[in-house]
């Protein structure tokens, strides 16, 4: 009596997918499904050995736990790759986790990369995304990505401005005719924010609190403009003085107070882009104003804060957190009709 191998859970097609690559999350869009993975950007390796532990989400309940012979890795730095093993492995987690039992058939990858990447970042993004076992891999900028995930005209020769505040770099882009036409991008965005919130509580209580902790406090009482009500919150930490556990008591004030010089950092980037746009594109950002994306669009009123900065109306996107990788899913969806708007992988 023979045997009949059953191949109806395999699939002998692959899943062309979109990648936000960024240097707090990771997310990847398919053309059929949309937004299957939303990952932090970290990954956990045995340090002895190198040996996968976990990835994602996984590893950030672990920030603050592990034991010494366990390293957290955060492979993006500044949205681009800092540890290159590390990151080759982290992906390969999350595509094998899209993928699941679709053999034999490599995906096409399209991922988005900060405007300000270099040539030599460029081809290390690439080759990582190559050896996680990619055919064909393309790159768009962040920008021009977020731009056709809002439904902006990006191929209209009426000019947009898109700010992009990420976790690593914030990318304020003038976008015209397919293209950037003016563009600043800096190294200053979320994280930083979660830092300075850090250095505060440190200088000011000698309190120290872990990178989530400094996260939860910015994403709970955090505001980058005066606001008529002022919260407060408890914080956990450890006392720098008596080594001790213990708990303070902050408000929105002395948060917005902490976070004053990276925002005054971003608010000079976005004046200094309008600053060097062209008058017809500038003319038109005056009539469509500003458009903000990414997670720290999310921080309470920061929309206000670049408002009274530029004294132009400021929006933020619908699902801001969601518009860098769904528009590259779009463009990967018709590859040649939005060819010109892809980067020159040299």
């Amino acid at each position: 009596m023979g045997f009949r191998l059953n191949f109806k859970w395999l699939s002998f097609e692959g899943i062309d997918m979109a990648i936000d690559l960024g240097t707090t999350n990771t997310l990847i869009y398919t053309l059929k499904d949309g937004i299957v993975l939303d990952e932090d950007s970290m990954i956990a390796l045995r340090e002895d050995t190198g040996d996968f532990v976990a990835v994602g989400k996984d590893v950030k309940k672990m920030l603050g736990r592990t034991p010494d012979n366990v390293r957290i890795v955060r492979p993006m730095e500044d949205g681009v790759i800092a540890d290159f093993k590390a990151v080759e492995k982290m992906l390969r987690c999350f595509i094998q986790k899209v993928q699941k039992k679709k053999l034999f058939i490599k995906p096409r990858v399209i991922v988005a990369v900060p405007s300000g990447i270099t040539p030599v970042e460029k081809r290390a993004i690439i080759n990582s995304i190559e050896e996680s076992g990619a055919r064909e891999v393309y790159l768009i900028f962040e920008p021009i990505a977020a731009a056709v995930g809002i439904g902006l005209p990006v191929t209209d020769p009426s000019g947009n401005i898109i700010i992009d505040i990420g976790g690593g770099t914030t990318e304020i882009a003038v976008i015209a005719m397919s293209g950037i036409v003016n563009k600043v991008s800096i190294k200053i965005a979320g994280n930083e924010l979660d830092d300075a919130i850090q250095i505060y509580l440190y200088d000011r209580y000698n309190l120290a609190v872990g990178q989530v902790t400094a996260e939860n406090i910015k994403e709970t009482i955090g505001s980058a403009s005066l606001s008529d009500k002022i919260e407060e919150m408890e914080i956990r930490g450890r006392d720098m003085v008596t080594g001790l556990p213990t708990t303070v008591k902050v408000n929105s004030e002395e948060i917005r107070e902490a976070m004053k010089e990276p925002l005054g950092l971003m608010n000079n980037a976005i004046k200094k882009t309008l600053s060097e746009t062209p008058p017809e594109l500038a003319s038109d950002i005056v009539d469509k104003g500003l458009i903000l994306t990414g997670g720290g669009s999310l921080l309470s009123g920061i929309d206000k804060m670049i408002s009274e900065s530029t004294n132009l109306y400021v929006k933020i996107s619908d699902d801001p957190l969601e518009n860098v990788v769904k528009g590259a899913g779009i463009i990967l969806g018709d590859i040649g009709g939005y060819r010109e708007l892809l980067v020159n992988p040299d």
